[in-house]
């Protein structure tokens, strides 16, 4: 099997548990609805932009829980060593690379897609 699909499969994995996690919660509504638009946020400011307003917003479940979503599954493809960092946190450090800056964000927007079709798919409107 491929290298990419098996990616594709872990990415979507990752996916359908995280949103299964959430879709009782009563914050699921909220997540739907922001994993909907998250990928574009990213492409309009940019992947640390949006991270740091659902960290500033993470008193908010819906917010707080896309960003652990988001920031567990990067970190840990970016940098093996970032796994148990905080992903924001890392790609403002001076010795992140733009490579690495690149790949988180390729890695977020990618995992996005799952999030977003699985939330569609499994939390009611």
């Amino acid at each position: 099997m491929a290298t990419r699909q098996i990616l594709e499969q872990r990415r979507a994995r990752y996916a359908w548990e995280k949103v299964g996690e959430v879709k009782e919660g009563g914050f699921a509504k909220e997540y739907k609805t922001l994993a909907r638009s998250a990928g574009a946020d990213i492409q309009a400011n940019g992947l640390g932009q949006t991270l740091a307003f659902w960290k500033s917003k993470r008193d908010s479940d819906a917010h707080g829980k896309l960003y652990e979503h988001v920031s567990h599954w990067v970190a840990r493809r970016v940098d093996e060593s970032w796994a148990s960092a905080d992903l924001l946190q890392k790609l403002i450090e001076e010795n992140t690379s733009n490579e690495q800056y690149r790949r988180a964000t390729t890695e977020a927007v990618a995992l996005l897609i799952w999030l977003k079709r699985f939330a569609e798919a499994e939390i009611a409107d």
